[in-house]
């Protein structure tokens, strides 16, 4: 049995819930069982119900003393995975007193020190200060959607440009790009997600724009098929660019957190993106640039590929042997 925990909302964010996603998919599809645990976020269970997955609640305000519930003392022992950042100690001692094995993603908190993996594909700096018996670094664990498999292409040039900035985008930073994009000569798609609640400020900023330049998206059936349609892509520093790169969709990320600001470093050094910094501040002045979009889509797709979940299901699988 895999227990996924996650934490997911309007102003976590959304994406650990998208990557737990993909990885129980892929578990499922070994035969495996999966259950999620999620916080009282309406949408997301709804999400996870919808993929084919069984979700109780449990109490994001108690640090611990809820985790036995879901855990069968006379079967197997299970493999606890928690994707909700910053374990605490005190929860991460309960789950390895009902003899789980304890998972951990881009874990900082002081409860990742009893973690069996630590997986940490999204942290780049720091890295030093990791905890955890086993920690894996490195854009090979980073977990994405294998759909984008039949969405890979080269681009040649600037035609298109997509605007995706997360299931929540918290800080209504689309509403932002859009204004500043609002007056150049892009055409832009914009796609929102589940818990977008800045629909009306963004609403009237398309609304007052020129003719043709936006295209308003919410909840598209598949953001992988949406990305092939384009040629560059504005994007939080999560999941979301390096599933971008592995399409060979050169990304602008705008980091929606203080802990994306490495992410959007990296993929710049990498030289699949440009970083335009934090969202309070952030600069897309390289748009009214020549970008060479046809390099950076070859690099993109070169430098990050899509088996990073098959590699995390093998070391799940090896923990459960």
């Amino acid at each position: 049995m895999f227990v996924f925990c996650i934490e997911s909302s309007h102003a976590r964010g959304m994406g650990h819930l998208f990557r737990s996603l993909t990885l129980a998919t892929e578990l499922r599809s070994r035969g495996h069982s999966v259950r999620f645990l999620a916080n009282d976020h309406p949408n997301s269970l709804r999400i996870v119900r919808e993929r084919g997955f069984d979700v109780a609640l449990y109490d994001l305000a108690a640090a611990t003393g809820w985790e036995e519930a879901f855990v069968d003392p006379a079967g197997p022992s299970p493999i606890w995975i928690n994707d909700r950042l910053n374990t605490r100690r005190s929860h991460g001692e309960t789950i390895k007193g009902l003899g789980a094995k304890l998972v951990t993603f881009d874990d900082r908190g002081d409860g990742a020190e009893l973690a069996d993996v630590n997986i940490c594909a999204l942290l780049f700096e720091k890295t030093e200060d990791l905890r955890g018996k086993d920690v894996k670094l490195g854009v090979e664990y980073m977990i994405l959607n294998p759909e984008i498999e039949r969405y890979r292409r080269v681009r040649q040039g600037l035609a298109s440009i997509l605007i995706t900035l997360g299931g929540a985008d918290t800080y209504g930073v689309t509403v932002r790009v859009a204004k500043w994009l609002s007056s150049k000569p892009f055409p832009v798609t914009i796609v929102t997600g589940p818990s977008f609640q800045h629909m009306a400020e963004l609403e009237k900023v398309v609304s007052t724009a020129p003719p043709d330049r936006f295209k308003l998206l919410n909840q598209v059936p598949s953001l992988a098929a949406e990305m092939y349609r384009h040629d560059l892509a504005i994007t939080g520093g999560g999941v979301t660019p390096f599933e971008a790169c592995a399409a060979g969709l050169p990304c602008v990320v705008i980091a929606n957190e203080p802990f994306e600001i490495p992410v959007g470093r990296a993929l710049e050094q990498l030289g699949a993106a440009f970083f335009a910094g934090h969202h309070s501040e952030f600069d897309l002045g390289i748009l009214e640039k020549a970008i060479p979009i046809r390099r950076m889509s070859e690099t993109a797709m070169t430098k990050v590929d899509l088996g990073g979940v098959g590699r995390v299901a093998d070391l799940l699988e090896s923990l459960a042997a």
